[in-house]
């Protein structure tokens, strides 16, 4: 890396205060374009994994340390001062995603009157800095480049697509029909396991009201749902 641009990574070095604004958090993202991961952590002295297999956020989470994320572990966003959230992206060569998006853990008991405009989904989705990186497998993680931000909030078709499909999915939960789910369901938006191992179980209901016992569920967002809004911002 050239000298300059030594100096320029050394500015962003930890520790990072909040971003004020969304101005000043696109103005860090922007500053992280370019560089590859393996310059990140070692500037940020950690060390890059040689894989993803059992450290899934683990790029996440050293944007994060770049780009001031306070959110810690808390339900809230990321960065919770300012109402966004973040999302890295891995992407091929031609910027197309390459895995679904997480969005949320889904509630499986408990939904009782539960909406649309109050629920976690539309509240992490409401404002996202998606994040692409470089994600093809034949690319060593430490050599993966980072790329251009994007702020975006659902437009109204969007919005829609994404309650039809949470409005589908949760009724098919408070139904008791949880054991039904599979990733086919949903246009845009689907229900997946989220656990470690399928040892990991939590609470759910049946369809006679009964506690049953089922692997852990996360609301996901569909690739080719991601690939478009990605297309529309990169492309136009």
């Amino acid at each position: 890396m050239q000298e300059r641009n030594i100096k320029r990574l050394i500015s962003l070095l930890l520790p990072q205060k909040s971003p004020a604004n969304e101005i000043e958090l696109i103005r860090y993202a922007d500053m992280l374009t370019g560089y590859t991961i393996g310059e990140l952590s070692a500037h940020a002295a950690l060390k890059t994994p040689p894989n993803l297999k059992y450290n899934k956020g683990w790029i996440g989470g050293l944007i994060e340390r770049y780009l001031g994320a306070n959110a810690g572990n808390k339900p809230e966003r990321d960065f919770s001062n300012i109402g966004v959230e973040l999302k890295t992206i891995p992407v091929d060569e031609n910027g197309i995603p390459l895995e679904t998006t997480f969005v949320c853990v889904a509630p499986l008991t408990g939904n009782s009157g539960v909406i649309w405009e109050t629920s976690h989904v539309r509240y992490k989705l409401a404002r996202i800095l998606w994040i692409p990186v470089e994600g093809k497998r034949t690319i060593p993680l430490a050599q993966r480049r980072i790329g251009a931000p994007l702020l975006w909030s659902p437009d109204t078709k969007e919005e829609l697509q994404l309650r039809y499909d949470w409005e589908e999915l949760m009724d098919l939960i408070v139904l008791g029909k949880v054991k039904q789910i599979n990733a086919r369901y949903g246009e845009v938006l689907q229900l997946r396991p989220k656990a470690a191992n399928c040892r990991t179980l939590t609470e759910a209901i049946d369809e006679f009201g009964q506690i049953i016992l089922v692997v852990p569920l996360g609301f996901y967002l569909k690739k080719h749902f991601t690939a478009k809004l990605l297309a529309r911002h990169f492309l136009s």
